[in-house]
């Protein structure tokens, strides 16, 4: 019942696509990143810089940045704070902890293996929780218990963790893991509907334990990774465990591919259920379970494509609003600002 295969969603299949636009990242991120770190407003200022942040958009709450700036700006402050966890827990995990981390995974006999010695390393190098891994029936399940005795831990730091987890488990056996369920024993967050793009499965806040949930058929696949492949990972860190790839467990993720296959036209949702090969209602439906619905969805998608394409190209305003459906760049500056709080001028590249 619950073996992992390819594509057995259980949601009917769109029509073949490419890998959507990735999403961006809230500002709200961004700036809990740099709170951990604790460091002088000069010090921040030249932190975005090297991350090509503009400054102003700290004091946007709808702002957004590209993944590729969000792991840049992780990796200088990793570096300058020597912590790849920077700032989230009372002793820093000084660099090279990932490294030797997922080196001391690579000869485990299976993933179930490797999990239990992922909980004893950082009950090793960390004392503010522990991380219990075990089977129940068909169901896996790692929960993260923190130490009362400590300070409590920030909710950002329950989310980085089970991330990890996540995405070091689903790099050893060479698949991603979609997940059956997250809970996350903190209040609900202001990026909270991004989760959507952070974990492959629902995800709930408030909860009495932060947990995540999978098949247990994972855990008898074998390692397939080498150090070989190891330095191609720990390169692009963190991009490659915080931000998953889309998953065809969420009909969002499907409809946003289908959405991105399509642009600059902008098909109407009688279109995507008919790709869906399910009614409008029932696409509704589906959409209102994952907090989401086919206008945001197609907003969303407009909106990070316009992000990336401000941010890593110099192409024109007016192009870049042709290209996502505006025949009007006014029209365009509106809905940006808008949806970001900021014009679409203040996104541009800087030299």
């Amino acid at each position: 019942m619950y073996s992992p295969v390819s594509g057995g969603s259980g949601v009917p299949s769109l029509d073949a696509a490419p890998e959507p636009p990735s999403a961006t990242v809230p500002i709200s991120l961004v700036k809990a990143f740099l709170a951990g770190a604790n460091a002088r407003p000069d010090t921040i200022r030249r932190y975005l810089e090297e991350a090509g942040i503009a400054e102003q958009l700290l004091t946007e709450p709808g702002a957004r940045v590209t993944e590729e700036q969000f792991s840049t700006l992780y990796q200088a402050l990793a570096i300058a704070l020597d912590d790849e966890m920077p700032g989230f827990f009372s002793r820093p995990l000084r660099s090279g902890t990932l490294k030797f981390l997922c080196l001391s995974l690579l000869d485990a006999r299976n993933l179930e293996t490797a999990l239990h010695r992922f909980s004893q390393f950082f009950h090793i190098v960390l004392d503010d929780f522990r991380i219990e891994s075990r089977r129940d029936g068909p169901i896996a399940q790692l929960t993260l218990a923190p130490n009362p005795a400590f300070e409590r831990i920030r909710p950002l730091g329950h989310e980085l963790m089970l991330k990890l987890a996540h995405g070091v488990a689903s790099w050893l056996i060479g698949q991603h893991i979609p997940l059956l369920q997250v809970d996350l024993a903190c209040p609900r967050p202001p990026h909270a509907l991004d989760h959507r793009y952070f974990f492959s499965g629902p995800v709930s806040f408030d909860r009495q334990a932060t947990l995540m949930r999978f098949s247990g058929a994972y855990l008898d696949l074998p390692i397939r990774q080498s150090k070989r492949n190891l330095r191609r990972f720990l390169a692009r860190a963190p991009g490659d465990w915080i931000f998953g790839s889309f998953s065809e467990q969420l009909v969002s993720h499907r409809v946003r591919q289908y959405l991105a296959a399509r642009l600059p036209d902008l098909p109407t949702i009688e279109q995507a259920a008919a790709s869906l090969n399910c009614s409008v209602r029932t696409l509704c439906r589906r959409l209102a379970v994952e907090d989401t619905t086919f206008q945001a969805l197609k907003d969303e998608l407009r909106r990070d494509v316009a992000i990336a394409r401000l941010t890593e190209t110099d192409e024109t305003i007016t192009q870049i609003a042709g290209d996502i459906g505006f025949d009007d760049p006014s029209a365009f500056h509106r809905a940006f600002r808008h949806w970001t709080g900021s014009t679409p001028g203040t996104y541009r590249r800087r030299a």
